[in-house]
């Protein structure tokens, strides 16, 4: 990458210095530009979700930071990702931004805080590799960005006095993502901060329509990315599980933002490491491949689905005993999903099929019964996570929800969540049969809750075991292509 000009605020050994004649002479010859912005079709649905804070928040100041690029290291950053909040509420995705809302008599009026494009009146442009247009791309004007988001604007510079002019006690922050904002709006009262976060993430849990059409498009691009490393997965020989992750990353970042999680690519004894993201391994036929995987789209939705496959295309009699196992616990748990539901009603049929199964298995060393007791759970030794969990702009969605709401909690419709059941025998086990050591599965998919019950948004993929078998016959005889 380039490595020469100056950085705002200081400067690295590598960095020229420019004589004033360079400087006159880079500052001439330049005519403007403008963008042909038209407003976004979803603008109308941020207005919406803003009325919806606003009216949690009468009277009171909300300041939402969208968050700063964090270093990967030295003067390189890690990928710009806009907090999910931030997002939410405005669709703005640039770093730094600022969302404030100050209250109104009827209600608050918002303005969006941000940096914009690059001034030719000063030397930023080409001499700042963080924000110089020359350096990373032109920005919006703040004419421009008002447009496309259908939001007031004003400079980032404006900022600091907005914030000082924030009522203390009357005042609440999105914290954690923008420290000089954290800085200048000193905490009144924690819990009030704690508030603003937790209905942030409920006011999130119903998806709106525009929402809908956002998950189906990252997860019918995930579909399209395991048909690929299928595509290129041999049956004969082994292969880095890097590569699978690779060409499946290669789809994401084509066809939306980029994966929306570290992908899990676990093949043998791996597939029984929860969050297997080393991926530095192989595959190896005979065994099982696992791989949790997902597009986070241009929008920065993302889906989370998880397939578990025979590498040598065709699942070993005790292989599809274990995978029957786990898609009738998965089935269990789509079957319960509907409307006034309870959330751990959900939990306890994928929970109860897999101890059915694992005394089945001869591996449960007491009753279905006393193995499901809340006091004991002794199933979930090999199983250790709950069913699944919300869904939408972050993979584990709506986190800071209060547990009334979310696991103790019951289903409305308009929720995205997933349904991941899995068995996973640690190769050091010795509690169950050697022949069972190593093997996992795990199956999981996107579940929209209807007004009437469930509908399987990830159905695009198959998930019974000689569907699966046929998937992968059919997706090997296709040659993988870029896309």
């Amino acid at each position: 990458m380039e490595t020469e000009g100056q950085a705002q605020g200081g400067s690295q050994s590598h960095d020229p210095e420019f004589p004033e004649r360079f400087r006159a002479f880079m500052r001439t010859g330049w005519h403007d530009t403008t963008l042909d912005v038209a407003p976004r079709v979803e603008a109308p649905d941020h207005a919406k979700r803003r009325a919806e804070l606003s009216a949690a928040f009468p009277g009171e100041t909300l300041i939402i930071p969208a968050g700063v690029e964090r270093v990967r290291s030295n003067d390189t950053n890690h990928a710009f990702r806009p907090g999910t909040e931030h997002v939410w509420l405005t669709g703005e995705h640039d770093p730094e931004a600022v969302l404030v809302m100050r209250p109104t008599g009827g209600g608050h009026d918002a303005t969006l805080y941000v940096r914009p494009r690059s001034p030719r009146d000063t030397d930023e442009f080409f001499t700042d590799r963080n924000h110089g247009e020359l350096w990373i791309g032109r920005r919006h004007t703040l004419a421009e960005k008002a447009t496309e988001l259908q939001l007031h604007t004003a400079h980032l510079d404006e900022l600091g006095a907005a914030l000082d002019d924030s009522a203390p006690g009357r005042t609440r922050v999105l914290r954690g993502f923008d420290p000089s904002v954290d800085e200048r709006v000193r905490a009144a009262a924690p819990e009030r901060d704690q508030e603003l976060a937790w209905t942030l993430s409920e006011l999130r849990l119903v998806k709106d329509a525009w929402e809908l059409e956002q998950l189906q498009d990252a997860i019918d691009a995930t579909v399209r990315g395991f048909e690929d490393a299928a595509r290129a997965l041999p049956a004969d020989r082994p292969v880095s599980e890097r590569l699978v992750e690779g060409v499946f990353g290669l789809r994401a970042r084509h066809d939306g933002n980029d994966v929306g999680y570290g992908s899990i690519v676990g093949g043998g004894a791996h597939a029984a490491i929860l969050h297997w993201t080393r991926n530095d391994g192989h595959t190896r036929p005979g065994d099982l491949l696992l791989m949790d995987m997902g597009v986070e789209n241009r929008n920065l939705y993302t889906a989370d689905v998880t397939r578990t496959v025979p590498v040598s295309g065709t699942f070993t009699p005790l292989q599809r005993e274990v995978y029957e196992i786990v898609y009738r616990a998965q089935q269990a748990g789509i079957d319960t999903i509907r409307p006034g539901v309870a959330f751990d009603d959900v939990h306890q049929a994928c929970m109860r099929a897999l101890a059915e199964g694992l005394a089945s298995l001869g591996v449960l060393p007491v009753s279905v019964d006393e193995a499901m007791d809340k006091e004991a759970i002794l199933y979930r030794r090999w199983t250790l996570h709950g069913f699944g969990h919300m869904l939408g702009l972050d993979v584990h969605d709506c986190a800071h929800a209060r547990k009334e709401r979310y696991r103790e909690g019951h289903l409305e419709a308009g929720y995205v969540l997933t349904v991941e059941p899995g068995l996973y025998f640690q190769p050091e086990d010795e509690l169950v049969p050697a022949e069972l050591r190593g093997l996992a599965v795990r199956i999981e998919d996107d579940v929209l809750v209807t007004p009437t019950g469930a509908r399987n948004l990830s159905d695009g993929l198959p998930r019974a075991a000689a569907d699966v078998e046929s998937w992968l016959a059919a997706r090997r005889s296709e040659e993988y292509r870029l896309p």
